[in-house]
């Protein structure tokens, strides 16, 4: 009997370790630039707060959640897309950034994604920048 408790509490001691370590490991990121890579809005659009800030191609609005889903799905039709990496990654406080390449409609476009934590720890995207790539020298 001693052993079964033994045995019974290593196994609840590792489950709860592995859910802990398995809660710190989650990137927000990896749904949010699937449905990037995706082309779809509809999904994205369930990550935006209720209010964000979108710029696309230089031009800036601060919106509501559908207005944003809108936006964006128009950019989706102009320039399908083909691919999307995330390249940089960082977190202060509760807020997380992501620096990814978006390859749509035969360009290449710098998407900036800025999501903040809420109360129940789940991330809202509060930002979204895609900006067409300049050549450096």
């Amino acid at each position: 009997m001693k052993r079964f408790l033994t045995t019974l509490t290593a196994l609840l001691l590792l489950s709860l370790a592995g859910l802990s370590a398995q809660d710190k490991g989650y990137d927000v990121f990896v749904p949010i630039g699937k449905y990037i890579s995706q082309g779809d809005a509809a999904s994205l659009s369930a990550w935006f707060s209720d209010n964000l800030e979108v710029s696309i191609i230089s031009s800036t609005r601060n919106c509501s959640k559908t207005q944003a889903r809108q936006i964006v799905k128009t950019f989706f039709d102009a320039y399908t897309p083909r691919s999307f990496s995330i390249s940089h990654k960082a977190a202060r406080a509760n807020m997380k950034y992501a620096l990814g390449q978006l390859s749509a409609g035969g360009e290449v476009f710098i998407v900036t994604i800025f999501v903040s934590a809420k109360a129940d720890g789940t991330y809202q995207i509060q930002q979204l920048k895609i900006d067409r790539q300049t050549e450096v020298y």
